[in-house]
């Protein structure tokens, strides 16, 4: 019997390092760092006092997976520090104490630059330097990210105007309180809002970096992030269910990828493609150019693809009902939603469910 739990737990842990070794071996290597550093990512990290300790160490790990083979974690593909004043230590709210590692440097090295909020009581309890810090990466035209209440010092530095921010819903009456005048939800994990991100925080935060990684360094390396970290959560829309879910698109164009995140995010209610231009930054011609040069199909039908490979996944692994998929997937009535998953896999949703029962049994 221990013979063959031995044996067991060798097979187990081939397998892990095959699957580690595959998505390293499948990483395009050829595709253009997009980092001031010369990474594809680069990340600065600005602490606030009493900052949950879980958010920069989850996101922190995600990109030292994602940043070289194996787990050797050298910062190659993917770049990271923290920024502060000298001979400063901010205290996270578990009492550990981390020192920046870099002196308020040039924000335009970074692709983006994350803040990690503290308690509320703290929110003012920083040095005048660090919201100017804020307002010079925002000059810069750096992409902010407010991270579990990170959120709250955007908006108080004035860098959240007309955006809407994303916070947990123990803080929703917090932010509508101190910010009246902003917008806020509490229904997802993360809202990209063009270059403003905000998190509500907890295993959140690996889900974003997933993105942020799968969006730089391509879709290999967080799919080596979320095997690494052994992310799983059962139900709901998660970065992970629709990883599995949608598979893995490789493209080098950086457009592109960015454009895929936002449908990926936006299935439930499907952006327009002059928005999903216009947060990219980039006509909406241009994004039809770049769509037929590498998928072969406009981004509309693209988008309308999408929906329906992961309406079919939830028709197939879940016992959602039919209603409940169609309006997941951005459709307005079960009848839209009946007439084009007949039309793209030849039955209706609830035959090709069957058809899958069938074959179990």
């Amino acid at each position: 019997m221990v013979a063959v739990k031995q044996q067991f737990q060798q097979d187990s842990q081939s397998a892990a390092r095959a699957i580690v070794e595959r998505l390293d071996r499948s990483d395009n290597e050829g595709q253009p760092g997009r980092a001031r550093s010369g990474a594809d990512l680069s990340v600065g990290f600005l602490l606030w006092p009493k900052f949950p300790l879980l958010s920069l160490a989850g996101f922190c790990d995600a990109l030292r997976h994602a940043a070289d083979l194996g787990d050797q974690s050298r910062p190659l593909r993917c770049a990271w520090e923290i920024v502060g004043l000298p001979n400063e230590s901010v205290e996270s709210s578990c009492g550990v104490s981390v020192q920046p590692q870099t002196v308020l440097p040039p924000p335009r090295q970074f692709d983006y630059l994350v803040t990690i909020g503290g308690l509320l009581p703290y929110l003012d309890a920083v040095d005048k330097r660090y919201w100017d810090y804020l307002s010079q990466a925002a000059d810069s035209g750096v992409p902010l990210i407010g991270m579990c209440t990170g959120s709250f010092v955007l908006a108080k530095a004035g860098l959240m105007e007309g955006r809407v921010a994303c916070v947990h819903s123990f803080h929703l009456d917090d932010y509508r309180r101190l910010f009246p005048g902003l917008r806020v939800t509490c229904n997802s994990d993360y809202l990209i809002d063009g270059d403003r991100i905000t998190c509500a925080g907890g295993v959140s935060v690996i889900e974003l970096a997933s993105r942020l990684i799968s969006l730089h360094c391509g879709a290999d390396r967080a799919s080596k992030v979320i095997h690494q970290m052994t992310v799983s959560r059962q139900g709901g829309s998660s970065f992970v269910e629709r990883r599995r879910a949608l598979g893995y698109l490789t493209v080098d164009n950086f457009n592109i990828r960015h454009a895929i995140v936002l449908m990926e995010e936006n299935l439930e209610a499907p952006l327009n493609i002059s928005v999903i231009a216009k947060m990219i930054g980039i006509s909406v011609r241009q994004l039809e150019r770049a769509f037929l040069s590498e998928t072969g199909m406009p981004p509309k039908a693209f988008y309308r693809s999408m929906r329906l490979r992961y309406a079919r996944w939830l028709l197939l692994n879940t016992d959602k009902l039919i209603t409940t998929i169609a309006y997941e997937c951005g459709f307005a009535d079960s009848a839209h939603f009946i007439r084009d998953v007949k039309e793209i896999y030849g039955m209706t949703p609830g035959k090709l469910r069957a058809s899958i029962n069938q074959k179990a049994e």
